[in-house]
């Protein structure tokens, strides 16, 4: 029996088209006896992004305004339509990518993909990265706030969609609440759980407040596998281009394998732009090293730095312990 819940959201009432949204709630429940579930054969879940996005999965990256998030949303929409790795991180095989752009110029945003192009090895085939952009609207992007908003959507996605793109939340999830009202969130939060049940991922972009926490309400977190959290880096300017740490806020699932990193977007070959990244870890070492070659104290170097006095400790130690 398939209950999947129909891609199609316009219904017909009198002649006239009538929105409706993509909801679990007009559905009627399946429940099965636990020996029947578990002889299921249920496929296990794949990774879009092996370590942290998975197939189905529900995931937001948030960060200060100006720190690159845009840069990074459409690097992992890129790569996911291609295939390849980004920032360490592996995509399995190449998915079709729908991008929802609510704050661009069309033409910033042409200039961006064209540079991320042109340094890539590699490219997405006919079809698997799509675009929407205000700039291509008659009225404007819709807001996805609204059951017309969410149906509009629905009704342009491209067909075997895997991946969707929300940039941002604030330009286009705006209702008419503030962001702190819960409610306003509870559409969004349907549809994107019925994108889940179509088998599709979502990656939502969003700002943080001046808390340096995701702005407005904490109910969105509440469905997602992940979170990823974009720090500025300590003294970096974003005229300096775009350089940030990535952590994960949140791991529904384990992933071990996820290391916080420090990110920077640097020109790359054929007049394009490319990624470089290393851990925290070793960006913390680095700085370490350079601060007490140029005679800091350890005491010193463990205040300008922000972490624990036993951190700078050990890193002497080792390098010392490597140089015999």
């Amino acid at each position: 029996m398939n209950n999947k819940p129909s891609a199609n959201v316009i219904e017909y009432k009198n002649g006239k088209q009538v929105a409706k949204p993509t909801s679990l709630e007009f559905l009627p429940l399946a429940v099965v006896d636990l020996r029947d579930f578990l002889a299921m054969d249920i496929p296990p879940r794949l990774m879009l992004i092996d370590p942290w996005l998975p197939t189905q999965g529900l995931a937001m990256g948030y960060g200060w305004r100006g720190t690159g998030k845009t840069w990074f949303a459409l690097s992992v929409a890129y790569t996911v339509a291609s295939g390849g790795s980004f920032l360490g991180w592996n995509v399995p095989q190449a998915s079709k990518v729908l991008y929802v752009d609510g704050e661009m110029a069309g033409a910033d945003l042409q200039s961006r993909l064209s540079l991320i192009a042109a340094g890539c090895e590699w490219e997405p085939g006919p079809g698997m990265l799509n675009l929407c952009t205000p700039d291509l609207q008659a009225r404007g992007m819709p807001d996805l706030a609204t059951v017309g908003g969410l149906a509009a959507l629905q009704e342009a996605m491209p067909e075997d969609t895997k991946l969707i793109i929300i940039d941002s939340i604030s330009s286009l999830v705006r209702g008419e609440g503030n962001e702190n009202d819960a409610e306003s969130w509870l559409s969004v939060a349907e549809w994107a759980i019925a994108q889940k049940v179509l088998g599709r991922s979502i990656l939502f972009m969003h700002h943080s407040g001046k808390s340096g926490a995701q702005r407005g309400t904490s109910k969105r977190e509440d469905l997602l596998d992940s979170v990823l959290a974009f720090r500025p880096i300590p003294d970096h300017r974003p005229n300096e281009g775009a350089k940030f740490q990535i952590l994960i806020d949140k791991a529904r699932g384990r992933y071990p394998s996820f290391r916080p990193i420090e990110a920077e977007l640097t020109s790359g070959k054929n007049g394009g732009v490319c990624w470089t990244y290393r851990t925290i870890e070793e960006s913390l070492s680095e700085k370490i090293l350079e601060l007490a070659d140029e005679g800091s104290k350890q005491a010193d170097i463990a205040k300008d730095l922000g972490c624990a006095r036993s951190t700078v400790m050990r890193t002497l130690r080792r390098r010392k312990d490597v140089a015999g």
